[in-house]
C-alpha cells in the first residue's frame, strides 16, 4: 500500500541489501518506504519460473556459513540485528567444493566449511608453502569485516605470503568469480572479506534455495512496519543545495524522504541524476542450467558441491572480446549440499557459469541471439564437463536433462538493470557508502559488500552508521 509521498528513508531497489536496510531502520520507527521497478524482489539474489519450476538467480551457494554457537562471525550479526532465529534460513553446509587447474584438472585443492581442509591441501600440493598459507590466513582474520582496509592489490598482497604464482592464482581464481569487478586482480581488503567467507567459514544453502530467506526477509520487514511498493521505480533523483530533495517514479509521481538509501549501483544511481557511467570494463557472465531427471551422483558427480576451474597455470579475469571465455568457470551442484536423510531436490540441477563480453551480446537480432545462446550453451556445458568425472555412459547427461535455461549479460542487465550486465558493479567501490549529496548513500555491491550474507550487511551497516547514529 502507499500511505503517503514522505518519508524518513526512501530506499531503491528490494534486494537483499535493501530489505536488511528496510527491517533494521523499521525496528528503530522510521517511516521507510522500498521502491522496487520489477514485480519480484531479490535482485540479483532472487528466482524466478518457467513450466512450472522455480530457478534461483545467482545464489551458488550462502557463504560465511558457520555451524551453530560459534561468536563474532557476519552471519551472526545479521541475524542478531535483523532479529532472525537461526533456523528460519534453514541453512545446509555443503559436503565439499574443490579448484581444479590444468586441461582436466590436473592440480585439484579441496575445500570444505573446515579450513583445515584447504590447509592439508595445500601441504599435499604446495608442501613449501603451507607456512606462507597459514600467515595468509592469520592476516586475513586481523583485516576488518567493513571492507575500507586500504590494502592495495590483492595479488600484492598474497604475493607477501605465498611464492608459487599457481598457488595464488588458484587461491584468487574463487574470490575473483564470487566477488571481483576488477579485471585480473581485486581489491586486498575485499580478497580478504572473500576469503573468509569461502576459506575460513564456508558454504551452505536452504533446501528451497534463495526463496526461502526471501519469505523471512519480507515477513520480517512487513512485521517492522516497513512500506513496499513493487513494480515502482525511480527514474530521477532531484538535487538541491547538495540534497536529494525527490525522487520521481517511473509513474510520473514524486515523492520526498529526509534520507535516501540506493542499492541498485554507484553508476546506475548516477544516471538517476543525469550523469553518465564511467567507460571501465565491466565483468559480465553466461551462466546455463540443466534440470536433470535424476541426482547427480547418478552420473557420478555426487561429491562436489561447487568446482572452480581453470584450464591454464595462471588465471585470467577479464572482459571477454567475445561472447564467453570457456577457460575458466564455476560449476554448481545445488544438490550436493547436506539436506539431511530423506531430504533431497526433486530433480537434479547443473549449472556452468563462465565470463561473457557484453559487447559480443548486445544489439543482436532476435533470431541470431537465439541461434548463439544454443552455440554457446553447448561450448560452456563442454568446457565444464573435462573438469568432472565421466558419466557411465556417453550421452547420460543429454539423456537425463528434461529442461535448459542460460542467461546473458543482456539478460541481466534487463531484469535487474545493472549496467553492460555487470553482476559486481562498478570497479570502483564506496565503502563507507557515502556520496557527494549529504542525504544519499549506497549500499550493496557498490559498497563492496559481496554475496547474500555480505549484501545484508552491507545494508545493515549502512543504516546504522549514516541513520539510526545519526
Amino acid at each position: 500500500m502507499n500511505s503517503g509521498s514522505k518519508y524518513d528513508v526512501a530506499i531503491i531497489g528490494a534486494g537483499l541489501s535493501g530489505l536488511a536496510a528496510g527491517i533494521r531502520l523499521a525496528h528503530f520507527g522510521k517511516r521507510v518506504c522500498i521502491f522496487e521497478r520489477h514485480n519480484a524482489v531479490g535482485g540479483l539474489n532472487g528466482f524466478y519460473s518457467i513450466g512450472g519450476r522455480k530457478y534461483d538467480v545467482g545464489l551458488h551457494a550462502v557463504t560465511n556459513y558457520v555451524p551453530p554457537g560459534v561468536k563474532g562471525t557476519p552471519l551472526g550479526k545479521i541475524l542478531r540485528q535483523l532479529r532472525i532465529d537461526r533456523e528460519e534460513f534453514q541453512l545446509c553446509p555443503q559436503k565439499g567444493s574443490r579448484v581444479s587447474f590444468g586441461p582436466a584438472g590436473e592440480r585439484t585443492l579441496r575445500f570444505t566449511n573446515d579450513v583445515a581442509v584447504l590447509e592439508s591441501e595445500v601441504d599435499r600440493l604446495f608442501g613449501s608453502q603451507v607456512d606462507g598459507f597459514r600467515r595468509l590466513a592469520d592476516a586475513v582474520r586481523a583485516v576488518p569485516l567493513s571492507g575500507d582496509a586500504a590494502l592495495g592489490s590483492a595479488r600484492a598482497f598474497v604475493g607477501t605470503f605465498i611464492g608459487d604464482p599457481v598457488l595464488v592464482n588458484m587461491l584468487l581464481c574463487p574470490l575473483m568469480f564470487y566477488g571481483s569487478a576488477r579485471e585480473d586482480d581485486m581489491d586486498a581488503g575485499q580478497f580478504a572479506i572473500m576469503f573468509r567467507a569461502l576459506y575460513l567459514e564456508g558454504f551452505a544453502r536452504p533446501l528451497e534455495g534463495v526463496r526461502v530467506m526471501m519469505r523471512v526477509l519480507l515477513e520480517k520487514f512487513r512485521q517492522a512496519g516497513g512500506e513496499r511498493r513493487m513494480k515502482c521505480g525511480v527514474r530521477e533523483l532531484r538535487v538541491e543545495g547538495g540534497r536529494v530533495t525527490g525522487l520521481v517514479l517511473d509513474s510520473g509521481e514524486e515523492v520526498a524522504a529526509d534520507q535516501v538509501l540506493s542499492t541498485i549501483g554507484l553508476a546506475e544511481t548516477g544516471a538517476l541524476r543525469g550523469i553518465p557511467p564511467d567507460s571501465r570494463p565491466r565483468l559480465g557472465y553466461v551462466e546455463t542450467i540443466s534440470v536433470l531427471n535424476r541426482q547427480p551422483s547418478e552420473l557420478g558427480w555426487g561429491e562436489d558441491t561447487i568446482v572452480f576451474f581453470n584450464e591454464g597455470e595462471r588465471f585470467e579475469y577479464r572482459n571477454p572480446s567475445g561472447q564467453v571465455d570457456t577457460r575458466s568457470g564455476i560449476i554448481c551442484f545445488p544438490n550436493n549440499f547436506e539436506y539431511g536423510e530423506g531430504r533431497l531436490l526433486p530433480e537434479g540441477v547443473f549449472r556452468v557459469t563462465c565470463l561473457a563480453g557484453y559487447g559480443a551480446w548486445v544489439g543482436l537480432p532476435e533470431e541470431r541471439y537465439r541461434s548463439d545462446k544454443l552455440r554457446v550453451f553447448d561450448e560452456v556445458q563442454n568446457s565444464a564437463l573435462r573438469f568432472l568425472p565421466a558419466p557411465p555412459e556417453p550421452g547420460a547427461l543429454a539423456a537425463a536433462t528434461v529442461a535448459t535455461d542460460m542467461f546473458t549479460p543482456t539478460t541481466v542487465e534487463r531484469y535487474t538493470g545493472h549496467l553492460r550486465g555487470a553482476i559486481y558493479g562498478s570497479p570502483v567501490k564506496c565503502p563507507d557508502g557515502r556520496t557527494e549529496l549529504s542525504n544519499l548513500f549506497l549500499c550493496g555491491t557498490d559498497q563492496g559488500m559481496l554475496g547474500i550474507v555480505g549484501a545484508m550487511l552491507s545494508g545493515i551497516s549502512i543504516a546504522n552508521q549514516h541513520i539510526l547514529r545519526s
